[in-house]
């Protein structure tokens, strides 16, 4: 069952580390992982898309993850409303013939070309995890030469619990 869950850290040489050993142990999978600065200083959230195996699981991993030194903060935002978001590149050739269709196909997904060569085009695409798996596979036909992704990001909507940057300063 996969798992969206989000933790607000310390950010410190060693917390990634001890994080992901974390799961190791428990052998659960990590699909992806996404680190950044928050809009707290000294402070990151991560964000993990997890394989585990039912509720308790998750319940489990949720409950370590706030023992480990210098977590702040975790939540399974998996039911929640939530604004989630990754970002690809894809290297396509693209020969001049070609790149009047490439661009019609990438139009719909508000995508964009951000880099032309001879042989080659590279699309920038965001959304949701679905709306990248279908640009990647409608781009197929002409070769994909590489691609990169992020990993999920995500916020619960709205008012939905979350750590307000009062709250994170008061923890700090």
């Amino acid at each position: 069952m996969k798992r969206i869950i989000t933790a607000t850290v310390n950010n410190r040489a060693g917390v990634l580390n001890r994080i992901t050993g974390l799961f190791t142990k428990r052998h659960y999978n990590i699909e992806s992982i996404s680190v950044g600065h928050t809009e707290a200083d000294g402070v990151s959230r991560m964000t993990f898309v997890v394989n585990v195996e039912d509720e308790k699981s998750a319940e489990q991993v949720i409950k370590q993850l706030n023992k480990q030194i210098d977590v702040l903060k975790v939540q399974d935002i998996t039911d929640q409303e939530v604004v989630a978001r990754e970002l690809a590149l894809i290297k396509v050739t693209s020969a001049p013939a070609t790149r009047n269709e490439v661009y019609s196909l990438i139009e719909p997904f508000r995508a964009t070309i951000i880099d032309v060569s001879r042989e080659s085009i590279i699309i920038q695409v965001t959304g949701e995890t679905n709306k990248i798996e279908a640009i990647i596979d409608l781009l197929q036909p002409y070769g994909l030469k590489e691609i990169v992704r992020t990993g999920t990001i995500a916020f619960p909507r709205g008012k939905q619990k979350q750590l307000s940057a009062q709250k994170l300063s008061s923890i700090l």
